[in-house]
């Protein structure tokens, strides 16, 4: 059974999948856009959501901050968390949530893949 069970395995074991999950938010932070299989995407669509609402409550609160980032530390690399502390948080002042948008683009020629590209709004 599945019980409290959320997300998507992606063919991989745990400690694989969070390596990847952790570069491919790393890589959307710092470019901005990426393109990658549609499970992927979707996945990651949540993950940012997230660790944009603890940015923007690191933004707000001088005294949290400090945990804020040691916390970030565990989801995404250093320079991403960085560029989110100062550029997002502006960014995305007057939003609570949908702060990424994912694009469906044609199979992927070699597999047949579902492609996708996951951006910032």
């Amino acid at each position: 059974m599945k019980h409290r069970h959320t997300g998507r395995v992606l063919s991989r074991g745990r400690n694989q999948r969070r390596a990847l999950l952790k570069t491919l938010l790393g890589s959307l932070i710092l470019r901005e856009h990426i393109t990658t299989t549609e499970a992927k995407a979707k996945e990651v669509k949540s993950l940012i959501d997230q660790i944009i609402n603890k940015a923007k409550v690191g933004r707000s609160n001088a005294d949290r901050l400090p945990a804020i980032i040691r916390e970030l530390a565990g989801y995404i690399p250093a320079v991403a968390s960085r560029k989110i502390l100062s550029d997002f948080g502006a960014r995305f002042d007057g939003r609570t949530s949908g702060y990424t948008r994912v694009l469906k683009l044609d199979r992927r020629k070699s597999d047949s893949a579902k492609m996708a590209v996951i951006e910032f709004v």
